[in-house]
């Protein structure tokens, strides 16, 4: 990956991350001590790295890619494939969702480059992907040395993937990829895309395409009011030659960027409880500190209310999330329990970051604490990799039987 960014460019704030984490429950009691030295390894580089610099980088739209290569020290990426290809990995589903957790309290838009490498981009080529696929990627993306970007959402199709437009044709000696994608986090800095199109029979395939390939571009979407401190673009293929070894052997059909959904989704609801913790963080310690009637707002029953509020569902989706990665780690775990933590986090999220805002006042509104951007940028979060309306059928199709959107 080519970094056009450095540290020295972008201003870094002068106040300390103070976060403190709720444990309400003695979660921490259900981990083991490697769990709870990655999760605290993670904290700290966020405290470190992330808090110091993200205001500004949302603040002029600003991707911070300097910090591609230190995520992969810190082994962020694809955390859960073996040590033969990952150096960092070989850890647990558990392990993986509190590194989501952290990374989310720092920014959802720095979680979004994580979790698309790790669970978009290598988990698919570890999947479905040959074993020179495997040796000649994922080493790169585990390092950060490249940077990847999933490719399912077309300008027209989003929540009907099926409906996809984007064509492989055979060829003989190659393939020939026509079409595009939408909304790609990572794509105008990605150096390789996991592409899923429609072949001659009708069927999805996945294909990876490089940054090299004749006719691939990664126009950057420009004006986004969310994600703002990660980068947004299309993939546009204009008869883009594919090597038939760059396409994916061992999937074909829905079930593989399905399955890369179910993987991002997992993560996403552990992300969640990170915004909705550091939000509930930064109202508590205002409620203490802000005086108003002659003591602080903290001693008012409706600030209180609050309060008690978000610490109770944050608990909730603490529990939901850590009962998901047990079953992740059986391999028990449903599309429609993923959704379920998915939706059920997002949302208690997106009432907290709401709940905190009011706690702080006018205040709130300001680059001075976390809240409004995690406001903003829960919005995509709510949306992506499903919406929220999309699993809560995915939801009613399992309860039922009865598949709603067809």
């Amino acid at each position: 990956m080519n970094h056009t960014l450095t540290d020295t460019e972008i201003k870094r704030s002068t106040k300390q991350d103070m976060f403190e984490s709720p444990d309400f429950y003695g979660i921490d009691d259900l981990l083991t001590e490697e769990h709870i030295l990655i999760r605290n390894s993670v904290r700290d580089f966020v405290k470190k790295e992330v808090s110091p610099i993200i205001e500004d980088c949302a603040e002029r739209n600003i991707f911070p890619d300097y910090l591609v290569p230190e995520f992969g020290k810190l082994g962020l990426f694809g955390p859960t494939i073996p040590t033969e290809y990952n150096p960092n990995g070989g850890l647990d589903y558990i392990a993986y969702g509190l590194m989501m957790q952290e990374i989310e309290r720092g920014d959802s838009g720095m979680r979004s480059t994580v979790s698309v490498q790790g669970s978009l981009v290598m988990f698919p080529i570890y999947q479905f992907g040959s074993e020179e696929q495997k040796k000649k990627f994922l080493p790169k993306l585990a390092s950060g040395e490249y940077l990847g970007c999933f490719g399912l959402t077309e300008p027209n199709h989003g929540s009907n993937p099926g409906g996809m437009e984007t064509r492989l044709e055979d060829k003989g000696d190659y393939y020939l990829l026509n079409g595009a994608k939408m909304w790609i986090t990572n794509s105008p800095k990605a150096d390789v895309a996991v592409v899923w199109a429609k072949n001659d029979e009708g069927r999805i395939q996945g294909v990876i395409v490089e940054r090299s390939m004749e006719g691939f571009t990664t126009p950057t979407i420009h004006n986004k009011w969310s994600l703002r401190a990660s980068v947004t673009g299309e993939l546009v293929f204009n008869d883009v030659k594919i090597p038939k070894e760059n396409v994916l052997p061992n999937v074909s059909g829905l079930r593989g960027p399905l399955n890369c959904l179910d993987s991002a989704r997992y993560g996403i609801s552990w992300g969640a409880i990170g915004v909705a913790m550091d939000c509930y963080d930064t109202a508590r310690r205002y409620a203490l500190e802000r005086k108003q009637f002659g003591r602080p707002i903290g001693g008012f029953q409706l600030i209180q209310k609050k309060l008690a509020e978000m610490l109770t569902e944050i608990t909730k989706a603490q529990l939901v999330s850590w009962r998901l990665g047990v079953l992740k780690n059986e391999g028990k775990a449903t599309t429609a329990q993923i959704s379920l933590a998915k939706r059920n986090n997002i949302e208690i999220a997106m009432n907290i970051a709401r709940e905190a805002r009011q706690t702080l006042g006018g205040m709130g509104i300001t680059q001075e604490y976390s809240i409004m951007r995690h406001m903003m940028n829960l919005e995509s979060v709510v949306t992506y990799e499903g919406t929220h309306d999309i699993h809560l059928l995915i939801l009613g199709h399992d309860i039922t039987g009865i598949q709603a959107f067809r």
